[in-house]
């Protein structure tokens, strides 16, 4: 079989390696379709555990099962998380599923014409995709899970103006979300074509960050937002939302700066203010749940999202896209699939 191994951005290479067979308890799955999540594409994450096949956001198919699996069939179109939770451990009882200290097993990487799924996610971390949910959109399930679980932690509700600071998947996501709940949704990206489909997706108003952003939030909305949400990880988009906050307001951190980068909180002023920050990171079966149940019922629509497809031989093509984030917003890669 296939498979695409990423070294960096620009280093990708398709290589052919066996295809695994199922033992006593695991699956294999034949990957349908398999985005490009921003994650992917941030070196300083990704690079200490290279050369490594990514992809966690998987549309498949069970095509071998092993003799002792029983919750699935051959033919099962089936969604599957990148890794599970324990669900007993001190983490997981509270709610911070992302924090559970008991993740061994984790998906190998979905830019592979197969997966094979091991006996963990075969339990508790396979899930069967309605007849309403395309494998294109299944792409979608991981990603609005994680936006799921940080609007929760942010107390999202009706008639909050929430801010949303970066316009791509993630962030039109947060919009579509937040929408949902009644909110007025403002957006700010300094790329034109972004603020276009944030304007699109519903986003009631929409700001260019190249100008004074703090300034058109008040003129625009009459005071500043309820909650920020941060989906962008420039030092400037760091100090906006710093900025934008109405007191006694929450600042959701979606994205974050590289490691090396130094965050200046201006916590005498938050003090005063009663400012909340809250961090989120990945999601927690709960949220997954969520996620599907969205997009079966079409409260969240996400087909519209999808800008490009490739074959997986294109995947070096889809990284650049994604990384230089001017041209795309969902690209979904294909690697059963010859894509002209």
């Amino acid at each position: 079989m296939k498979v695409a191994y990423w070294y960096n951005n620009k280093d990708i290479r398709i290589e052919e390696v066996p295809t695994p067979n199922p033992g006593p308890t695991e699956m294999l799955v034949k990957v349908i379709s398999c985005g490009i999540c921003g994650s992917d594409i941030v070196e300083w994450y990704r690079l200490p555990r290279a050369p490594l096949v990514q992809g966690h956001e998987i549309g498949a198919q069970v095509v071998a099962i092993g003799h002792s699996v029983n919750k699935y069939k051959l033919g099962d179109r089936v969604f599957i998380a990148p890794k599970v939770p324990c669900g007993k451990c001190f983490y997981c009882e509270n709610g911070h599923y992302p924090q559970c200290s008991d993740v061994k097993e984790r998906l190998p990487g979905g830019f592979a014409q197969y997966i094979l799924v091991p006996e963990i996610l075969v339990e508790r971390g396979t899930y069967l995709l309605p007849e309403k949910i395309s494998y294109d959109q299944s792409t979608f399930i991981e990603p609005l899970a994680c936006v799921v679980r940080a609007q929760r932690l942010a107390n999202v509700k009706n008639e909050q103006t929430v801010m949303i600071i970066g316009c791509g998947m993630s962030g039109l996501l947060h919009i579509k979300l937040a929408k949902t709940k009644g909110c007025k949704v403002i957006a700010a990206d300094i790329n034109k074509v972004k603020l276009e489909f944030a304007l699109r997706f519903g986003a009631d108003v929409i700001i260019d960050s190249a100008n004074d952003v703090p300034q058109r939030l008040i003129v625009e909305n009459g005071k500043k937002a309820d909650v920020v949400i941060l989906c962008a990880s420039a030092d400037s988009a760091v100090d906006q939302a710093w900025a934008c906050v109405d007191k006694g307001g929450v600042i959701a951190l979606f994205a974050v700066p590289e490691p090396d980068k130094k965050v200046i909180v201006p916590v005498n002023d938050f003090w005063m203010k009663e400012i909340t920050i809250i961090t989120s990171y990945y999601c927690g079966p709960p949220d997954i749940t969520e996620a599907m149940k969205l997009i079966e019922s079409g409260k969240i629509i996400v087909d519209d999202l999808i800008t490009h497809q490739f074959a997986l031989e294109d995947i070096a093509y889809g990284f650049q896209l994604v990384s230089d984030g001017r041209e795309s917003i969902k690209v979904i890669i294909k690697p059963n699939e010859s894509i002209a």
